[in-house]
């Protein structure tokens, strides 16, 4: 990807994601998490509909009238990106490749992110750390973390989720929300997103192609593992052969999510191809839901 072609996706990748996050998640990203605590702000007069356990009673008796105490949100949050750059996202067939399809739901997270004073990092990861840019403030950041995103030429192929997260752990001290983006197509990661989890608000989130579901009736196929390099053929027109590899895949599926299920994280699944807001925002409102319980 030469320089004019690079700026040309940043500045698509910009226009997009400013128009969804004005759009669709502006209310549900701020809602949906926590500042570091609240801290009083002042005290006036009470009107009606104020909670009545906010009334400040030492003013109230000075004052001859009911008086409320006004608390202010801290609201500046640390969000962390996760990102998977490995082998297996150099892969799509719905008008993107997962890679690119990442970058976006990154780009769009980072800009939620700074549109409500949060500061936003990034860990760009394959079976090494390829590129960790700390968190800041500001556009131009965001759109140094897309640029990175999108011309990283990584050093590995393979995934090693685990290795990522447990040094996001160890170098992020600082209680902050985790968005680790992958297909997560790896395995032995739990552990370290459940220490994770104990120490950030970790959100996974699923990345997957359609082909990856299902095979097409094409007859033989040579089929090439982007990470390992390993080629193999397949027959397609074998309805065994189909129904053994959709079946596989919904395994895989059923496990990944019964895993998120047991660490209680809120998991958000997209396809390339689709909407990822909807799901993105799904999810954003379910945590603003338990928020008002």
């Amino acid at each position: 990807m030469n320089a004019s072609e690079l700026i040309r996706k940043v500045r698509r990748i910009q226009i997009h994601t400013s128009r969804v996050t004005s759009e669709a998640l502006a209310g549900t990203y701020h809602s949906a998490f926590r500042g570091r605590g609240v801290e009083f702000e002042e005290v006036r007069p009470y009107v009606v509909g104020d909670d009545v356990r906010t009334i400040d009673w030492n003013v109230s008796a000075r004052a001859g009238s009911p008086h409320v105490k006004m608390f202010r949100e801290e609201r500046e949050l640390c969000v962390m990106l996760a990102v998977d750059l490995s082998g297996s996202l150099d892969f799509g067939t719905q008008s993107q490749f997962k890679r690119e399809m990442v970058a976006e739901m990154a780009a769009t997270i980072a800009f939620s992110a700074i549109r409500n004073g949060d500061k936003v990092g990034l860990l760009a990861f394959t079976d090494r750390v390829e590129r960790f840019v700390p968190p800041r403030k500001g556009t131009r950041h965001v759109l140094r973390i897309v640029r990175e995103l999108l011309a990283l030429k990584p050093q590995g192929t393979g995934t090693r989720i685990g290795e990522a997260v447990d040094e996001i752990t160890r170098i992020v001290r600082k209680r902050s929300v985790l968005f680790v983006i992958s297909d997560f197509m790896d395995q032995g990661w739990e552990r370290s997103m459940s220490v994770a989890r104990g120490r950030h608000d970790v959100i996974p989130v699923v990345v997957s192609d359609k082909a990856e579901e299902s095979l097409p009736p094409v007859g033989l196929l040579e089929l090439e593992d982007p990470e390992t390099g390993e080629t193999f053929l397949v027959d397609t027109s074998d309805r065994g052969v189909r129904a053994r590899f959709a079946s596989a895949a919904g395994e895989d599926r059923a496990r990944l999510q019964q895993a998120f299920r047991r660490m209680r994280m809120d998991a958000v699944e997209v396809q390339t191809g689709a909407d990822f807001v909807k799901p993105l925002a799904e999810v954003f409102r379910r945590r603003e839901a338990r928020r008002g319980r």
